[in-house]
């Protein structure tokens, strides 16, 4: 009696299940009304090895569902297989009329197939909704790829962040998407964009990014009207987070500059951006087709005189007057490092007007006697040859190589040595 007693109730609790289902869950109708018919017949199945003579009715509005087993009517006697037959004295129970061969369509209580079976139907079920909330979560969020979302954040670890959205979806901003500078406390909101949806294993996961380039695209979208209209197109983000960042721009219209567009009245439109990105430096320039002028213009402020591009290579060798190759490759080397990232050329930096060059030696030929990452140091702030070392100061050296005094007196005295000779 108590054990009957108990079924029922699992019963009950299977119902209310449905309708917390219906209530809580974003599963369209159709979609749910299959899923519980699914389980159903999954667990039928299991006990009696086939579902194919039962009718499952499932009602997630109001939350019930209805069973019926259908069974052919045989002499008394001769039933082989009682979930597939019913004698004939026990279907004249049911109704007197009823004749051998006629089907008998009988409505079940689920909680006759026992307390197991409500208890597997109830995992199962949990099991198969689970699944279709991961597939609804990754469908929806694969096509935000590049959205800026705002989210408020739960927690905050070493590695990543925790952000909830106003869905209250789960997304995770690692600490390699966030910007130098960024500090989140719980409740904080923040800005970020969507990077990407895993879906491993089926288990998808949101990642956002304030470092990709399409997030300080989406911010200068949402600031400048002319871009939102279609008059202004960004054509290319380059970024150092945190630091700096070079962005590419055309307008559509010979009236509207859109530089100055972007950057609005005394940068009006990007302070707000330079703020949420902790002071990020950020160039806008105008975009041509001219690969050629393009890296020039990508190089400012420095003044480019000629450019030499090997398309076979994607290289391009650049040559200014001297006193602009430190403009040009920026402090710790970030200007030449962007503009390579902007136009998709790698860019070497030559200085012109040096004399007797046909006199001088590339810094590689004297690897024998000056370590190599003393000449990495070296080319990365656009001295590539003995002359253009020994034509620039000590002091110049030893601040924009971040060379030793004495690394440096030592690289000097090899270099003159090899002119001396």
């Amino acid at each position: 009696m108590a054990t009957k007693k108990k079924t029922n109730e699992e019963s009950v609790s299977l119902i209310d299940s449905f309708a917390e289902f219906n209530e809580t869950k974003n599963i369209d109708r159709a979609t749910l009304v299959g899923v519980l018919e699914e389980c159903f017949r999954s667990v039928i199945t299991k006990i009696y090895g086939s579902d194919e003579n039962y009718d499952v009715i499932v009602n997630p509005a109001k939350g019930d569902f209805e069973i019926y087993r259908n069974r052919t009517v045989v002499p008394d006697g001769e039933v082989r297989n009682p979930n597939m037959e019913i004698a004939l004295s026990e279907a004249r129970l049911i109704d007197e009329d009823y004749e051998e061969g006629e089907e008998v369509s009988q409505r079940v209580e689920f909680s006759e197939f026992g307390r197991r079976a409500i208890l597997t139907l109830r995992q199962t079920l949990a099991s198969r909704i689970l699944e279709l909330e991961h597939d609804a979560l990754y469908n929806k969020y694969k096509d935000r790829v590049g959205d800026v979302i705002s989210g408020e954040v739960y927690q905050s670890w070493k590695r990543e962040t925790l952000v909830y959205d106003d869905e209250g979806t789960e997304m995770i901003l690692p600490k390699s998407e966030q910007v130098p500078g960024d500090f989140f406390r719980k409740g904080e909101t923040l800005r970020a964009v969507i990077k990407s949806v895993d879906n491993t294993n089926g288990n998808p996961k949101v990642l956002i990014s304030r470092t990709d380039p399409m997030f300080l695209q989406r911010m200068m979208e949402a600031e400048v009207p002319e871009i939102q209209d279609g008059l202004i197109t960004i054509h290319k983000v380059a970024r150092i987070p945190g630091e700096r960042a070079k962005v590419a721009v055309e307008s559509y219209d010979e009236r509207i500059d859109p530089v100055g567009a972007c950057v609005g009245v005394k940068g009006s439109r990007v302070h707000g951006i330079v703020r949420e990105l902790h002071g990020e430096n950020i160039d806008v320039l105008p975009w041509t087709s001219n690969k050629q002028l393009m890296i020039s213009r990508a190089l400012s402020p420095a003044t480019v005189n000629t450019v030499n591009i090997d398309e076979e290579n994607r290289s391009a060798e650049v040559y200014l007057d001297p006193e602009q190759v430190s403009l040009a490759i920026g402090k710790g080397g970030a200007n030449i490092k962007l503009a390579s990232m902007l136009t998709g050329y790698t860019i070497d930096v030559f200085r012109d007007g040096i004399e007797d060059e046909e006199e001088d030696v590339n810094l590689k030929e004297f690897v024998d006697d000056i370590e190599p990452w003393i000449i990495e140091e070296l080319e990365k702030i656009g001295l590539h040859t003995a002359r253009e070392v020994l034509g620039t100061s000590r002091e110049e050296l030893m601040e924009r190589a971040d060379l030793e005094e004495e690394t440096i007196d030592e690289v000097i005295r090899i270099l003159s040595s090899e002119f001396d000779k």
